[in-house]
């Protein structure tokens, strides 16, 4: 039987869009205030400090990606440095991730509306589903149509973002700078864990590499220049929200909109809602294009039900998985709506998934590269820095434990020849 393939369509461009959208979270719309009232103005410190060292995360990923452009991601890499059964068990610890991190990404942006505007808590939960639906009918459709729009909302989020500095930069005051640690330096430490969680996602584009159209040069390309937005835009609104003074107890949840508010008037309100709601949509659509590529990819291998493993005949999709995804996402509204867990609480789950699989992908990228290549030190740097991370994790640290635990048990009752990824490693000749 003819081996099913995903259909390349993604340019740089493209690419780029999607990693911006990964990674840029809501949480530029409440972070840098949060921040800067533990840390003071000396929270900028940490935004600069962790945009530099997201960088060797990012390099290792270019590297491996280049080296092997699999839907499998991060999981294909593990694969290849250690064996099948590591990628399973990365495989089900990731199963924490998306499924549980997107739905608070979403409410998230809603509940940011609930603040402007005055709607019910079935308002937020409708919001965010109106997000799901819209983004799952699109990567139905393909990922095509998908990176296309996700370039054309993240042009909108840069926009209004650079409005949102332009305008507030001639209330920019010196004196908002001193004392520059006002709460000592062990919270600019804390803020920099906070940050951290700012900087995860790019593991997400990685399962792309199928549908690149040239992947040894354009993933690079999109990584590289989506961290260099992205860690602009982070310096840059938090430096106007503490020079501003933007923040504060009362101030944290509506800090961007008090930015806008400043130069625009009463127009900033809904110019940041637009923009929490093009971020929820674009980090929403990011994510489940990788996730479910991943789980296509892990399926496809033998590790995951075979279900899975099917794509549309005619879209050439993970139609299954995104089907699944979306009654998982239903669930998990559905859950909030009833029990109205702390959100704060869910997402300490997810980030700490997202740490071990960055963990698991440096000890990848230590076997894979050379000690030569400046990919390995880029890799061995980056397990240090999350490592670091990850002894922060508290309670949570039990939580990809678990999912370690069921991964096991279930390939114990399924062995079964694992598929060798060669087929993956073929790449389209790029001029």
């Amino acid at each position: 039987m003819t081996q099913q393939s995903l259909k390349r369509s993604i340019t740089w461009v493209q690419g780029t869009a999607l990693t911006i959208g990964a990674v840029l979270g809501c949480g530029i719309l409440i972070l840098p205030s949060i921040t800067a009232n533990s840390a003071g103005p000396a929270s900028l410190l940490s935004w600069v400090i962790m945009s530099i060292l997201a960088f060797p995360i990012v390099a290792t990923l270019a590297h491996l990606a280049k080296m092997i452009p699999s839907a499998g991601g991060i999981t294909a890499y593990v694969q290849m440095a250690f064996n099948a059964n590591t990628s399973a068990i990365l495989g089900w610890i990731m199963l924490g991730s998306i499924p549980i991190g997107l739905p608070i990404i979403a409410l998230t942006g809603a509940h940011y509306i609930g603040y402007v505007f005055p709607i019910s808590n079935a308002g937020v939960i409708g919001i965010a589903a109106v997000i799901f639906i819209t983004s799952l009918l699109l990567h139905i459709k393909g990922i095509e149509l998908s990176s296309k729009i996700s370039v054309f909302v993240i042009c909108i989020i840069s926009l209004l973002i650079i409005v949102a500095v332009v305008v507030s930069i001639p209330y920019v005051k010196l004196s908002s700078f001193t004392p520059f640690v006002p709460n000592g330096w062990s919270s600019v430490g804390a803020s920099s864990v906070i940050i951290f969680f700012s900087f995860v996602g790019w593991e997400m584009i990685t399962p792309l590499a199928e549908e690149f159209k040239r992947p040894a040069k354009d993933i690079s390309i999109s990584l590289f220049l989506g961290a260099i937005c992205i860690s602009i835009m982070y310096i840059a609104i938090s430096f106007v929200t503490i020079g501003t003074h933007s923040y504060g107890d009362k101030n944290q949840i509506a800090s961007l909109s008090i930015l806008i508010s400043k130069g625009l008037g009463p127009i900033g309100t809904y110019i940041t809602t637009i923009l929490a709601i093009f971020i929820s949509f674009s980090a929403v659509q990011a994510n489940i294009a990788g996730f479910s590529r991943m789980i296509y990819a892990q399926a496809r291998e033998g590790h995951f039900p075979s279900f899975f493993a099917k794509l549309h005949s005619k879209f050439q999709t993970p139609t299954r998985v995104l089907l699944v995804l979306g009654g998982i996402f239903s669930c998990i509204l559905i859950f909030y709506g009833i029990a109205r867990p702390n959100l704060e609480m869910l997402l300490k789950g997810p980030s700490v998934i997202f740490i071990t699989s960055y963990i698991f992908t440096m000890l990848a990228a230590l076997k894979l590269l050379k000690v030569q290549d400046i990919g390995w030190w880029m890799a061995f740097l980056s397990l240090v820095i999350c490592i670091f991370v990850y002894s922060f994790s508290g309670w949570a640290i039990f939580y990809p434990v678990i999912l370690s635990f069921i991964g096991g048990i279930y390939i114990l009752m399924n062995k079964r020849s694992s598929t060798v990824i060669n087929h993956q490693l073929d790449t389209p000749n790029e001029k």
